[in-house]
């Protein structure tokens, strides 16, 4: 996946983790990352909102297409990833998001990765 070479000129865009083009799909794509662990926190869930609805308001509002004219008109997709495994009230979240993006015809995925736990030396 190659990163856009155009500068991030808006606000909403500084806040946008990565933004790329996924040639085998030709999709542009937003990543969204998320190192912390899942503690289930109201802040936490309402800051992952939030941080959402900015990169649909980024998709939705023009910003993409003016600021990375070579990504404009492309499908979309948001990937979400993350260092651990989200949590249960995380995951019903992530899936009220998933089917509000589907009607906007972006698609969305959850990328977890998981390192396997370093011994204690």
């Amino acid at each position: 996946m190659a990163a856009s070479g155009n500068p991030r000129s808006s606000k909403t865009s500084d806040r946008i983790d990565v933004i790329a083009h996924d040639p085998k799909r030709d999709e542009a794509v937003l990543v969204m990352n998320e190192p912390n662990e899942w503690d289930g926190s109201d802040e936490q869930l309402l800051a992952l909102q939030e941080r959402f609805n900015a990169y649909v308001s980024f998709l939705l509002d023009g910003e993409m297409a003016s600021d990375h004219p070579d990504l404009a008109g492309k499908p979309a997709r948001i990937e979400l990833r993350c260092a651990h495994m989200p949590d249960t009230r995380a995951l019903e979240l992530l899936g009220l998001i998933h089917d509000q993006l589907a009607f906007q015809e972006i698609k969305f995925e959850v990328v977890v990765r998981n390192d396997p736990p370093r011994p204690n030396v």
